[in-house]
């Protein structure tokens, strides 16, 4: 679309907050009639209204149902589900419905340069990761890059700002995909598939389908998952360009076409001229931090999509070493009396905490929060052998008890039975009396963490300050 296309359009942009306010002002600067419309009523959306109507922006808080009067198109936040009210009227009167990511791709190029292509990445766990580590490689490369999209830095301002770049390492949520319609990656990987946000998306066959947009019109490579066969049908299941390859990744030793692990060192059998005969050694699994079985998954996954853009083996290697992840993911906090103390608050679900439970052996578990729906005899089933003991923490941590009594019945459980801040720190002393020297006390929740802290971050801050002062004490 031209500048011209937008002068005058009638658009509503559903929620404020951090897509919702860039794109309403985005929209204003095109010279098209923007309305808001929010839920919530609060002093902090009336601070955000307040700064909208200043630049003569429409905003309608306390009213997200109702469709504005001749709206030509919304533009939604990622958060709002797809069966609210305002989409249903949309739905009747024809008006079609993009989310933040949609404009972006559509805004691309509306300057006369040549848009950046898109390496795009999704799944239920990792993502962040994957998407920073991809864009370390890239930046090894030598090419202008920047890892944006759910990671929390705005699509539209990588595509409508004063940098340019070469290529761009995108995080894609479920509910971004959603509303993404005509997106077309250069390449795309779709990292794994496990049941979450399933109350937004209605069902495990929709939230796959919605993942599975990704691959849509790929037109260099789709990337898949090739221990999980759900990833490889979505891959089979899309529609994409001519000549457009199918490329798994896995942490056993690669088949032809394929990205994996052979003593200690990845190695790529797709980018290479002879893939029946032929392995390029990328980097050794010691280059990955840290080296956590998911994590050498994720790295797999990234040197995969950067491979497809071209990247040499040298600048994969390089990116890797160079890359050093988020806080609150795997992190490690410190070492007291033999026993090591892990951070992995940012495993909010069943799928994240059994990634990360099979990375150690034995554990001391910390875990509960909000469940979201989750069940959890599986995650013990498969962690029963390594656990030492567990800790219980958090609003629905009776769900974990319970599976803990039925599928592990022999590992200690320390219930506590409160949902303050201060918890954390008995936790810690908690895991800390079961520990032995040479096991691991980890936090990896399995849950989200609201019902007792702002977010996953505070969680894992409280973590650490309680291991921090554990060994001050010691």
């Amino acid at each position: 679309m031209s500048n011209q296309d937008w002068q005058g359009k009638r658009v509503t942009v559903a929620g404020l907050g951090v897509s919702g306010i860039p794109a309403a002002k985005v929209l204003h600067g095109l010279g098209a009639v923007v309305t808001v419309v929010n839920d919530g009523d609060d002093e902090r959306s009336r601070t955000q209204a307040a700064e909208l109507e200043a630049q003569g922006i429409t905003v309608r808080l306390g009213d997200g149902a109702t469709l504005p009067e001749s709206t030509e198109l919304i533009v939604t936040t990622p958060g709002w589900k797809p069966d609210k009210p305002l989409f249903t009227a949309a739905a009747e009167a024809g008006v079609p419905v993009w989310g933040d990511v949609e404009l972006a791709w559509r805004l691309r190029g509306l300057d006369g340069r040549e848009p950046a292509p898109w390496l795009a990445v999704t799944g239920t766990n990792g993502k962040t990761t994957t998407v920073r580590m991809l864009a370390s490689i890239l930046e090894a490369a030598g090419l202008r890059t920047a890892a944006v999209g759910n990671i929390g830095v705005s699509l539209l301002d990588a595509v409508l700002g004063d940098e340019k770049y070469d290529v761009l390492a995108v995080e894609l949520s479920s509910y971004q995909l959603h509303w993404a319609p005509s997106l077309r990656a250069h390449s795309a990987a779709v990292l794994n598939l496990a049941p979450d946000h399933l109350d937004w998306h209605g069902s495990m066959e929709a939230y796959a389908a919605d993942k599975g947009r990704i691959y849509e019109g790929n037109r260099i490579a789709c990337v898949y998952n090739a221990q999980e066969r759900a990833t490889e049908d979505l891959v089979r299941e899309a529609d994409v360009e001519e000549g457009c390859r199918a490329i798994g990744f896995t942490l056993a030793t690669p088949g032809p076409s394929q990205l994996g692990v052979v003593d200690g060192i990845l190695v790529d059998r797709a980018f290479v001229a002879n893939r029946q005969k032929q392995a390029q050694e990328l980097a050794e699994v010691t280059d990955v931090n840290p080296s956590a079985p998911h994590n050498i998954a994720n790295a797999l996954a990234a040197a995969a999509l950067a491979r497809a853009f071209g990247v040499g083996p040298a600048a994969v290697r390089d990116g890797l070493r160079a890359f050093r992840p988020d806080p609150h993911r795997i992190e490690h906090v410190a070492d007291i009396a033999g026993v090591a103390y892990i951070d992995d608050s940012k495993a909010t679900n069943t799928h994240a905490a059994e990634a990360s439970l099979a990375a150690y052996d034995p554990i001391v578990w910390i875990a509960g929060g909000l469940a979201k729906g989750a069940a959890f005899g599986e995650l013990v089933t498969g962690a029963a052998g390594r656990l030492r003991g567990v800790v219980l923490i958090g609003r629905d941590r009776a769900l974990i008890r319970e599976a803990l009594a039925r599928h592990a019945p022999e590992v200690p459980v320390v219930d506590l039975d409160r949902t303050d801040t201060g918890a954390m720190s008995e936790a810690v002393r908690e895991a800390t009396r079961l520990a032995r020297p040479g096991d691991t006390v980890l936090m990896a929740p399995a849950c989200a963490s609201m019902d007792m802290f702002v977010n996953y971050n505070k969680r894992g801050e409280a973590f650490a300050d309680a291991v921090r002062a554990l060994a001050e004490s010691d």
